[in-house]
């Protein structure tokens, strides 16, 4: 896979597109700016974004491409973002240090995305946010973008499942029309999610 993303990311284009996702954009300006986590970030438009607006940004990746081009990008919007070169599968992140997560379309097979997330969540202090936004098992059939094996794909059940410990402010399943850049493009089956990590045990 690492070959796969090297390779695309080589293109002189950015295949996602320079702007932040819609979604994630949204949500990230209703939180004050803190230190945010953005694992599979790959060509950096969230990172990038996040960092115009005061945050403290660490994007994981395992592409070097890929961050080569998010790197060009912080240049041209004259910010900074930290960018580590990792596959996800085995990065662990510092406990009880982020302010926010930002996962956006962020596709790994079941059995390492469970624990994955799990990782996430001990990232957080208390009251920090993840935003999610990842395409649905029903986008398996639409060429708009997304891994073609199911196991990748998300339900509503999985997201539930995942952050169940979390306060929960936004889940939903919404079929959206993608326009970010060349591979998502078109109409797309998605889910939007939005937790808080709880305070304590007692929460």
């Amino acid at each position: 896979m690492k070959e796969l993303w090297n390779q695309r990311y080589s293109k002189e284009e950015y295949i996602y597109g320079k702007s932040p996702n819609d979604f994630f954009k949204h949500e990230l300006e209703k939180i004050h700016p803190g230190r945010i986590l953005l694992p599979g970030e790959g060509e950096g438009r969230n990172a990038v974004y996040a960092a115009t607006l005061g945050w403290e940004v660490d994007a994981v990746d395992q592409s070097e491409e890929g961050r080569k081009k998010a790197l060009r990008l912080a240049d041209e919007f004259g910010v900074k973002i930290n960018y580590t070169i990792s596959d996800l599968t085995s990065f662990q992140p510092s406990e009880n240090y982020y302010d926010a997560v930002g996962l956006i379309f962020v596709h790994l097979p079941s059995d390492y995305r469970k624990e994955f997330h799990k990782k996430l969540i001990a990232s957080l202090k208390p009251s920090g946010k993840v935003i999610l936004e990842a395409f649905h098992t029903e986008q398996i059939n639409k060429n708009s973008g997304g891994p073609k094996e199911i196991d990748m794909l998300y339900s509503l059940e999985d997201v539930v499942e995942d952050f169940i410990e979390m306060d929960f402010e936004t889940l939903t399943k919404e079929t959206i029309l993608l326009n970010e850049g060349e591979l998502h493009n078109g109409e797309a089956v998605v889910i939007r999610f939005v937790g808080t990590k709880l305070n304590g045990e007692d929460d």
